[in-house]
């Protein structure tokens, strides 16, 4: 499959904690996602961990959003922005 589907310019991955994913998924209100267990996101957290520490297909931006609030802060959202500008065009 890699052979058909160049690798993206930049990959972006947004590091978040559990409880971090856990808001996001309630203020979301999604009825589908209720079902989701703690659990379920610990597993999945540790294997997006694991893939992305042995990622080398190309460039690699990792944000931590932990402490950002892109959808309300256009501050938080423009320094997001302001880095993959620089990760993409080579600035700063």
């Amino acid at each position: 499959m890699e052979r058909l589907v160049t690798p993206p310019d930049l990959l972006i991955y947004l590091r978040a904690s559990i409880p971090t994913l856990v808001g996001q998924i309630h203020k979301r209100g999604r009825e589908f996602e209720n079902s989701i267990s703690i659990d379920y996101l610990s597993r999945l957290n540790e294997r997006y961990e694991a893939w992305i520490s042995n990622y080398t297909k190309g460039k690699l931006l990792i944000i931590d959003i932990d402490n950002l609030n892109i959808v309300d802060n256009r501050e938080d959202l423009g320094s997001i922005i302001d880095r993959i500008d620089a990760q993409i065009h080579g600035l700063f």
